[in-house]
């Protein structure tokens, strides 16, 4: 990743680490900030698809353009354009596909009001699952799985466990320990899981598996 392309990618989204910041005034700031993202790219959109209904090939060409320029403005649409085969460790988009995940753990409501996509957050959890990443990524992603085991279930939480056997760590384990001893019923059983899973890396993270190690555990 060239420092040029870190540039970049801050002048366009940079913003966006406001979203999950500690002051509720950044915080604010940056949740507007995103609401005009999503307008003007719901306006693009629809400039693109009057050219295209109007048969217009060089207006529909320049239509298209600006809509994709309007994506990589917001979020998730400034993640969508990450080159097939590039290594997700060294895409300078990286930082953003982090505050997008750490977005949707710790702030799920705004996240569905703003900038829902379940599809972009399940196929982004199964880019991060990979190994080697350095550490200050690794940290953030125990962070990630740490906040989820600990919440009711949303929809694709399942595929953090690909990143949980990623990033298998003390730290880690140490995290869903004490998640699985706490007080908290949904942090005793998704933590349990994990640990349970991150000891038999054969076994599948499919729903039966989860159906069939929820049964168990209940009936101990």
């Amino acid at each position: 990743m060239s420092v040029d392309d870190a540039e970049i990618w801050h002048e366009r989204l940079g913003w966006a680490f406001g979203l999950i910041a500690s002051d509720p005034a950044e915080r604010a700031a940056a949740l507007v900030r995103l609401a005009d993202a999503e307008r003007n790219n719901q306006d693009a959109l629809g400039r693109f698809n009057r050219a295209w209904r109007r048969r217009y090939p060089l207006g529909r060409e320049a239509a298209r353009r600006n809509y994709l320029k309007a994506l990589s403005y917001s979020l998730p649409g400034g993640l969508w354009d990450r080159p097939a085969g590039s290594d997700i460790r060294t895409w300078p988009g990286l930082p953003y596909v982090l505050c997008f995940l750490e977005l949707e753990a710790r702030y799920p409501q705004e996240w569905t009001r703003y900038a829902k996509s379940w599809g972009t957050k399940e196929g982004l959890i199964r880019d991060v699952a990979a190994a080697h990443h350095d550490e200050t990524v690794r940290s953030k992603l125990v962070e990630l799985i740490d906040i989820v085991v600990q919440r009711p279930y949303r929809c694709k939480d399942r595929e953090y466990v690909r990143v949980a056997r990623a990033v298998d760590s003390e730290d880690l384990r140490s995290r869903l320990e004490r998640a699985a001893r706490s007080d908290n019923p949904w942090a005793q059983r998704h933590a349990g899981y994990v640990l349970w899973l991150l000891d038999r890396p054969e076994v599948p993270n499919s729903r039966h598996v989860w159906r069939t190690w929820l049964a168990a555990a209940s009936s101990v």
